[in-house]
């Protein structure tokens, strides 16, 4: 092993104790941002707060800027990368809902921004605790959006955010994405990577566009009516869905580096499964010791988490779940009167195949209710009971976990 090559596994070995606000502040502080602009909102506060601590260390060359909302907030980040300068920042639910409107424009014009959600349920009542109501409230919004698990997981997906969104193919901003509290606020083992690791791989911001390029001089967030407004959009989703080649190679060069392989789709024990859980964020994790348990009682039990939530891997996950007798989608989200996201999404991958599961929608973990191995258990027994049967025993969406007399373990009766 020559000298470059031992040097590189010490790095790789060193071990630092980070939550998942501090695995993105040091992500933000490693990719070399130059402007975060920000407006602090629990649970994704220790996101910037870390960041301008590093800021207020001299461990930064950019800036920092503190603003009087998340609308604003978005709309600095929006104006410095169409500037040229590569920008980030963080919020979460409330603060969410209030940058929606600029999430539109900042797709709209192409700037390669990278927003660390902490995801947080959407009020009222109000509540600070994590679902995934406001992971949800983007999936129209035209940013490609990836999902990590723990804290390791968003360091890592933040960085490559910076990579995928700046690539000359995509030009798209990206969201990082955590549970709130359940990683942003639990520490746990992280093998970051090296200032100038992470300054290589993401490399120079390339300015495309530039408002400050006076010899090439363009105009941003024009009106375009009916005349120019459609072919706009097509050529943003042109971007959107071609993107996953990009995403694939940024993930496999970033395995090359840190000995993390990443998937669109990630997956366990899922090739021979009967029943497969389909899940996001922290769940998936737990998931998996719910499948062990399983299995061990004769259940072939599986799990699928979908590391990208846009643009949705509509033919890899038809292809993962084919041979799967029912799946079960978990939505950690209120589905406002119709079903959730996730099982929309999977039911729509699904629809053109020959694949004809019992397909189920379980509503979860609202307001950061806590989703069990026993919880999961249960769902598992339950779902190969009516595969057994050859039918539902109930409706298409049922809730787990709700007290009260008249909300039964699966609410939606048949």
């Amino acid at each position: 092993m020559n000298y470059s090559q031992n040097k590189r596994k010490m790095e790789l070995n060193k071990v630092e104790i980070w939550d998942g606000n501090a695995a993105n502040a040091q992500a933000l502080r490693q990719a070399g941002v130059d402007v975060v602009a920000a407006y602090p909102i629990t649970p994704s506060t220790g996101t910037v707060e870390g960041y301008a601590t590093h800021h207020a260390n001299g461990y930064i060359d950019g800036e920092i800027v503190m603003v009087e909302s998340e609308h604003a907030a978005m709309s600095g980040c929006i104006g410095a990368s169409a500037a040229g300068a590569r920008s980030a920042t963080a919020t979460a639910s409330q603060g969410l809902a209030l940058m929606v409107e600029t999430l539109y424009q900042a797709s709209g014009m192409r700037t390669p921004i990278v927003l660390c959600l902490v995801n947080r349920a959407l009020a009222a009542p109000l509540n600070v605790n994590g679902d995934h109501s406001d992971l949800y409230l983007t999936s129209q919004t035209g940013w490609i959006s990836l999902d990590a698990c723990n804290p390791e997981e968003a360091y890592d997906m933040t960085i490559c955010a910076f990579k995928i969104a700046e690539h000359k193919d995509v030009r798209l901003p990206v969201i990082s994405n955590q549970d709130g509290f359940m990683t942003s606020h639990t520490a746990q083992n992280v093998h970051p990577l090296s200032d100038d690791q992470v300054s290589e791989f993401v490399g120079e911001y390339k300015e495309v566009n530039s408002l400050l390029n006076f010899d090439n001089p363009v105009t941003h967030g024009v009106q375009t009516e009916s005349d120019w407004h459609m072919e706009h959009k097509a050529k943003q989703n042109d971007a959107m869905m071609k993107s996953p080649k990009v995403i694939e190679e940024v993930f496999a060069q970033y395995e090359k580096l840190s000995g993390r392989k990443y998937n669109m789709i990630e997956e366990y024990k899922v090739e021979d499964a009967d029943i497969v859980i389909a899940c996001l964020g922290t769940t998936f994790e737990t998931a998996q010791i719910a499948v062990d348990k399983m299995r061990e009682e004769g259940i072939k039990a599986g799990v699928v988490l979908t590391r990208v939530f846009r643009p949705f891997p509509m033919d890899k996950i038809a292809k993962t779940l084919q041979n799967a007798k029912a799946v079960v989608c978990l939505d950690r989200s209120a589905p406002g009167g119709h079903t959730g996201l996730l099982f929309n999404d999977i039911s729509a991958a699904l629809i053109n195949t020959n694949a004809r599961p019992q397909m189920t929608d379980v509503i979860y973990g609202l307001g950061g209710r806590d989703m069990t191995v026993v919880d999961l258990c249960d769902i598992y027994k339950y779902s190969q009971e009516e595969v057994n049967n050859g039918k539902l025993n109930g409706g298409i969406q049922r809730w787990v976990g709700v007290r009260g007399p008249e909300l039964k373990y699966y609410s939606v009766e048949g």
